[in-house]
């Protein structure tokens, strides 16, 4: 589901301690260390020391020690990109545009097997030949725009991995900074873990009339989120002097983010609709899955950073008809 977004409304939840501490640290200036009290005693910009503490204060706040981890706002409805996520967002709302279009068509998908039954049963028959032919014709078409949508969604998620985990910023930071780049990370897990649904519902519809790497993807239990995951798995082969950690960590962040609002009444009281907790849980899900795949111990770790009791926690909170989908993606 694509929403409208809104630029820089993240607002942070600043605990009181941690600002009063943090305003009397030492922090990284790019011309060197500067004190902050003394910056503001000389009349320096408050909002230039929020700015040069927020690196500290993003810190604290997804300090291990804290349960609720990362504990900030990401508007999945609102956000708009910024100057500098706008190359790359207009990148990816490209191939965005068509995803619900994608998932309208493969909602309607119906197959030919029929057609094909009576053309197999009555090899003789010409007419019945013919019919099955030219139902089969069109279908393999839309199962060749499906796949090929796909290699567009690769491409698209290695362009937003190489924006979320840059230097200099810490995963956190870039959430927190580039929300509508985040956003459309988020848009492409929802897509790929409903295309998956819709996807096993027509199940044997969708496998029939396949060949060659159509039918390898097709083969998939979850073909989109496979590829997702190898997209992801070859960002990071690909990236060696990018510290693995930098992927993971945007993933366990994102994943943090997703259950926190979930989980907060004040933040979810914040949704415009209950679709965007859908949206949400589909994201956690999704970020949970290429965790479990990319990271070398996995999600389920004692020594994961995903906190898969919390996560889980809030996913049975659901009434059970609205997340069995995703508990079944995240048992298999």
């Amino acid at each position: 589901m694509v929403f409208d977004i809104c630029p820089t409304s993240a607002p942070v939840v600043i605990l009181t301690q941690s600002l009063q501490g943090l305003v009397h640290s030492k922090v990284l200036h790019p011309r060197g260390p500067v004190d902050s009290l003394q910056g503001v005693q000389s009349g320096m910009d408050f909002d230039n020391i929020w700015y040069l503490n927020m690196g500290n204060l993003l810190k604290v706040l997804t300090c291990t020690d804290l349960e609720q981890g990362p504990n900030f706002f990401l508007d999945f409805e609102n956000a708009q990109p910024t100057d500098s996520e706008r190359e790359v967002w207009d990148q990816v709302n490209v191939v965005l545009k068509d995803a619900r279009g994608i998932l309208d068509e493969l909602q309607a998908y119906r197959g030919a097997g029929e057609e094909i039954r009576e053309a197999i049963q009555h090899p003789n028959d010409e007419n019945l030949q013919e019919k099955a032919w030219s139902a089969v014709v069109p279908l393999v078409g839309k199962l060749k725009k499906f796949y090929e949508f796909s290699q567009r969604l690769e491409a698209a998620l290695h362009g937003l991995l190489g924006a979320l985990t840059s230097t200099p910023y810490s995963p956190t930071q870039h959430l927190e900074r580039e929300q509508a780049l985040a956003k459309q990370f988020a848009e492409i897990l929802h897509f790929t873990l409903r295309f998956d649904e819709l996807k096993a519902e027509g199940e044997n519809e969708v496998n029939n009339e396949l060949a060659n790497r159509m039918s390898l993807f097709y083969a998939e239990a979850t073909p989109m989120l496979k590829t997702l995951s190898d997209a992801t798995t070859k960002f990071v082969s690909e990236h060696k002097n990018l510290p693995i950690e930098n992927t993971t960590d945007c993933l366990s962040t994102m994943a943090s983010v997703c259950r926190v609002m979930l989980e907060t009444p004040e933040y979810r009281s914040r949704f415009a609709s209950e679709e965007t907790a859908s949206f949400c849980l589909r994201v956690m899900v999704g970020v949970i899955i290429l965790y479990d795949y990319v990271h070398p111990v996995g999600a389920f770790a004692k020594t994961s950073k995903m906190d898969m009791k919390g996560c889980i926690k809030v996913l049975r909170d659901q009434p059970p008809n609205s997340v069995e989908g995703l508990l079944n993606a995240l048992r298999f």
